[in-house]
């Protein structure tokens, strides 16, 4: 069974940085696509960054423009864990962050078939 755990939700300040890491087990990771979805009380889930394998061996990732330039998606097979790092944080930020996983590329939440049980991040002004 496909489990996966995020971690590294917290309490900063605007401007601050934070590192969101995915941890899926369970199954072949180097195929999975694993996305990137923020929630904010009262509003639909969003997505924020997807990796994905392109072709055999070759990996892509992109983010959302909302939050271009400052957050960047990192990926490691040999560790199975999927790094979301989120630079000049701001209050606007502040959200439930969940990692999901499948096996196709997709960036709607509502495909994707596994999911965290998310990791809450609040930016203070």
């Amino acid at each position: 069974q496909v489990q996966v755990v995020e971690s590294g939700g917290g309490l900063v300040q605007t401007g601050d940085s934070l590192r969101l890491s995915c941890a899926v087990s369970g199954g072949a990771f180097d195929i999975y696509t694993i996305g990137w979805f923020r929630q904010a009380p009262g509003k639909e889930r969003e997505f924020v960054g997807v990796s994905w394998k392109r072709g055999n061996t070759a990996y892509a990732d992109f983010v959302a423009d909302s939050v271009k330039g400052r957050f960047n998606i990192s990926r490691n097979n040999a560790k199975s864990t999927v790094v979301l790092y989120m630079n000049s944080l701001k209050p606007e930020d502040t959200a439930v962050y969940y990692c999901a996983a499948d096996s196709i590329y997709y960036t709607d939440p509502r495909e994707y078939h596994y999911w965290g049980q998310g990791t809450q991040v609040t930016v203070s002004s």
